[in-house]
């Protein structure tokens, strides 16, 4: 079996007080240890509590009772629900807080506005469970206990799990728009580095030729011969 009864401890006492089930059948069905149903049996255990009945309750039949009364080896199989209910939303809302944590809240917050700037008020009322006002008089400095506040972890006060803190501020980390200016200017790509480099290479020698030729027009017209180069 792997569903238990309900009350299975008050289910043990009325198959104790009603049946001949052995300890071991008791104990199978009910989901309880061999010794605590002898404990129940003895008056040692689950002393004040009354016996229900799983045949009233649709939990058990008369016939499975029987069926183990006279086999000890036989295991009791519980009855199948006739009534399906159908599964609960989850409801969605601020976490909730238990009343001796609540007074820590506003520390916690101090510490995640200061350590995660970059968490949204609603990731902050989902980890701490408070609300925008709270966040922004925090943040502010407008809370009526800001000058005595102390920036406190919210897992180590019990607010909320390392796995959520850590899945909020990567949630936050990856919403987060990226600097681009941060960067600096970007290199240009290779194509158009080496086409400037030949257009200035190509311009470098059409100046220089241009240079030579007007050289050699202004010796002409002064001695009226190209001088010889190799002559000294």
């Amino acid at each position: 079996m792997s569903n238990a009864p309900l009350m299975p401890k008050a289910t043990a006492v009325w198959l104790v007080d009603n049946t001949a089930l052995t300890f071991d059948q008791v104990a199978d069905f009910t989901k309880m240890h061999p010794l605590e149903v002898r404990a129940i049996a003895d008056g040692d255990a689950a002393q004040g509590i009354k016996g229900m009945d799983p045949i009233s309750t649709g939990q058990l039949t008369r016939d499975e009772i029987e069926k183990g009364e006279k086999d000890p080896n036989y295991r009791l199989k519980i009855a199948e629900s006739k009534v399906t209910l159908p599964p609960q939303a989850k409801k969605k809302g601020p976490r909730y807080t238990p009343v001796s944590r609540r007074h820590e809240r506003p520390s916690a917050i101090l510490w995640l506005v200061r350590n995660h700037p970059e968490l949204k008020d609603a990731q902050i009322m989902r980890l701490v469970g408070t609300t925008k006002t709270t966040i922004a008089s925090v943040r502010d400095r407008t809370h009526w206990n800001a000058s005595t506040l102390t920036p406190m972890d919210p897992v180590t006060l019990g607010l909320c799990s390392q796995i959520e803190l850590d899945f909020e501020v990567q949630r936050a980390a990856k919403e987060k728009p990226t600097d681009v200016s941060h960067g600096g200017p970007t290199l240009l790509p290779a194509s158009e580095t080496t086409r400037k480099e030949a257009e200035l290479e190509s311009t470098e020698r059409e100046h220089d030729d241009l240079n030579v030729d007007a050289v050699f027009a202004k010796l002409k017209t002064i001695g009226g011969k190209k001088p010889d180069p190799d002559q000294d």
